[in-house]
């Protein structure tokens, strides 16, 4: 990537974030580190971004209001082979014409691409979701209504009588930013409040995390253990883990980037 592409791109970001660290940046531009902080530097110098301990902020910031949690196009390069693993589990789930809801995330974003071969009815909140079923395959694409959040890539209504009570779903897919005793975890007062109503326009709910997410926690809890009914992770789940599950009667599926699925006995 060219050096005024990558400053494009670093000062683009900063106006949706407080503060960018290096490290994000990287992840944004596939640039070196010692790459970043001299583009930091540089714009520093220009006048066209504020040099701060460990990354950079915006001169003028705008005054959108972002979701708590790292960017779509962050959360996008992490452990990406095992959220493609956890995907394609998560497509062999569905049978053909079920009305299913997938809610905006990196992981569930990854099921574009097995479900490219079906076709389904598919109620979502995320444009890179939508956008990618209505080009590359036969599912009918239903997006809900509200406000666009740019870093997640998601849409979220303020409204309790949205179009989101009028759909029904045999299953819901979704990420989430933690898993552990007490739950399923996120980062922002809103995002719990719309995946809770699509929560409940759902038979089954599916949660799709890779097995850092049972490291990371937060300080909201969306919902208990014993409400989710299939939980999809990578290999690198521990056996404290997996038992955790199992006490709560959720159906444990171990994904391997080989394709291979194992699943615990139902319960």
């Amino acid at each position: 990537m060219h050096e005024k592409e990558r400053h494009r791109i670093i000062l683009s970001a900063v106006q949706d974030r407080p503060v960018l660290t290096v490290a994000e940046l990287c992840a944004l531009t596939g640039a070196s580190e010692a790459t970043i902080r001299r583009d930091i530097v540089s714009l520093d110098e220009h006048k066209k971004l504020r040099r701060v301990r460990g990354g950079a902020e915006a001169l003028h910031p705008g005054h959108f209001r972002g979701l708590a949690g790292r960017p779509f196009s962050v959360n996008e390069t992490i452990m990406i082979d095992q959220k493609r693993a956890i995907a394609r589990a998560a497509v062999e789930l569905c049978s053909e014409g079920e009305s299913i809801i997938i809610n905006g995330g990196t992981t569930t974003f990854q099921m574009v691409h097995p479900l490219a071969s079906r076709r389904l009815q598919v109620f979502t909140n995320s444009f890179p979701i939508a956008e990618h079923l209505l080009h590359n395959s036969k599912n009918t694409v239903l997006l809900s209504g509200g406000v666009v959040y740019r870093e997640q890539n998601i849409i979220l209504s303020p409204f309790d009588n949205d179009v989101t009570r009028n759909f029904y779903a045999r299953r819901m897919f979704m990420g989430a930013q933690g898993v552990g005793p007490l739950g399923l975890m996120e980062a922002d007062p809103l995002l719990i409040q719309a995946e809770q109503k699509l929560i409940g326009q759902a038979e089954e709910l599916v949660l799709m995390v890779d097995s850092s997410k049972f490291e990371s926690r937060s300080s909201l809890v969306l919902c208990a253990l014993d409400r989710i009914d299939v939980l999809i992770t990578d290999e690198g789940i521990s056996d404290k883990d997996a038992q955790m599950l199992d006490a709560a009667d959720v159906k444990l599926i171990v994904a391997h980037p080989n394709a291979s699925v194992t699943t615990s006995p139902s319960p």
